[in-house]
């Protein structure tokens, strides 16, 4: 039985399952190989872990002493990083994911610009005269906007003041290059599940000879940097899902994405795009229409079939104003009407025709409320 046939254009919340992906999964479901073992089935199944990492390792253009810890997902793998670093100080940006900006008490926040991307001279002067061991996360793509982030400047600031940089690279495997050697971060997070892989699977990739502490102990599993029997069938999927990436077909998306943004705008002149004049990648688009709550908005659209969101996956579930768009400067009735829609893999323009027509619909309905407001 087919658990969804509707319109999905929230690919940054989680990206459907490819179907080779869910190949290469179902073979080893049953296989009881254990990697920690030292008989047949447990030499097999480290192999397969083995070529993995060196998948994922090949994608980021990993040096031979960057070590990639698989974890339970992103958001392990981004407290592993801030927690693990047992860092005296952690600066970490406004927009970032909750993940990040939960996973110490009392984070230095770094601002970022109306446009949504960070404050470059702002963490500047949060460095001067800095003595402490420092760690600097700033993710490389925000998850909400799609505004890219510039990582490598973040990193050239940090050097000159003898600080680390971690960045939450999710919403950036596949979308855009990425290679750590040249971005120069110290520790990089990804996750299975944006890029048409299983959910509850990620990875800490830590480069310069970058260390931390395991967060889950209990086992020497990953180099005795995380405890607990490996995910075979997951890490293998991941890594299916890795090999399948490419950046140069995803740029596509970008036409239907402006179309939509287009369309919108010309129906409705006081939407507002979040990040339009940034750096985006090409799949994102956050927008809002004062005076139609966000609420209304998505209940209209579930009715039609259209799954789309109003921020944060791992927030949305409340319908809450963005912390996002609050850092960019929103005001309330903009971060209470947002909308963010995402692209992916199995889009097609059908699916951009669609919502747009629906979103119209619901749009000519409440309009003169709107004016009226």
């Amino acid at each position: 039985m087919e658990l969804f046939n509707g319109t999905y254009l929230d690919h940054n919340a989680t990206s459907p399952l490819k179907p080779a992906v869910r190949e290469s999964m179902l073979e080893l479901l049953g296989f009881p190989g254990n990697a920690s073992s030292v008989h047949k089935a447990g030499r097999e199944a480290r192999r397969r872990i083995e070529g993995a990492r060196q998948t994922i390792a090949k994608q980021l253009n990993c040096g031979p002493k960057d070590v990639i810890v698989f974890t339970s997902g992103a958001t392990e793998a981004n407290n592993m990083a801030l927690r693990g670093a047992e860092m005296e100080r952690v600066i970490v940006s406004a927009i970032e994911h909750p993940s990040v900006l939960q996973a110490l008490p009392h984070p230095d926040i770094l601002p970022v610009l109306p446009g949504g991307v960070i404050d470059l001279a702002a963490l500047d002067k949060m460095l001067e005269g800095n003595t402490r061991q420092t760690l600097i996360s700033v993710m490389l793509v925000n998850n909400e906007t799609g505004v890219i982030q510039p990582v490598e400047e973040v990193v050239r600031i940090a050097r000159k003041r003898g600080a680390l940089v971690h960045t939450d690279a999710v919403q950036a495997f596949g979308r855009m290059p990425l290679d750590i050697q040249k971005l120069g971060v110290d520790m990089l997070t990804l996750s299975a599940h944006k890029i048409g892989g299983p959910q509850g699977m990620g990875c800490l990739v830590m480069a310069n000879c970058a260390t931390v502490g395991p967060i889950l102990r209990g086992g020497n599993q990953e180099k005795n940097l995380r405890a607990g029997t490996e995910n075979l069938a997951g890490i293998v999927g991941f890594a299916t899902a890795a090999e399948q990436l490419d950046v140069k077909e995803f740029h596509k998306l970008g036409v239907l994405r402006d179309k939509l943004e287009a369309e919108l705008k010309a129906l409705a002149p006081s939407l507002r795009i979040f990040g339009f004049e940034a750096p985006r990648v090409h799949n994102t688009s956050m927008f809002a229409l004062p005076g139609a709550p966000s609420e209304t908005q998505l209940i209209a659209l579930d009715l039609a079939g259209i799954c789309v969101s109003n921020g944060s996956a791992c927030s949305s579930g409340t319908v809450k104003p963005s912390h996002v768009l609050k850092a960019m400067g929103a005001s309330d009735a903009e971060a209470g009407s947002s909308l963010r829609v995402s692209l992916g893999w199995n889009t097609h323009a059908k699916d951009v025709e669609f919502f747009i027509a629906k979103w119209t619909e619901m749009y000519n309905r409440i309009k003169s409320r709107l004016s009226a407001a």
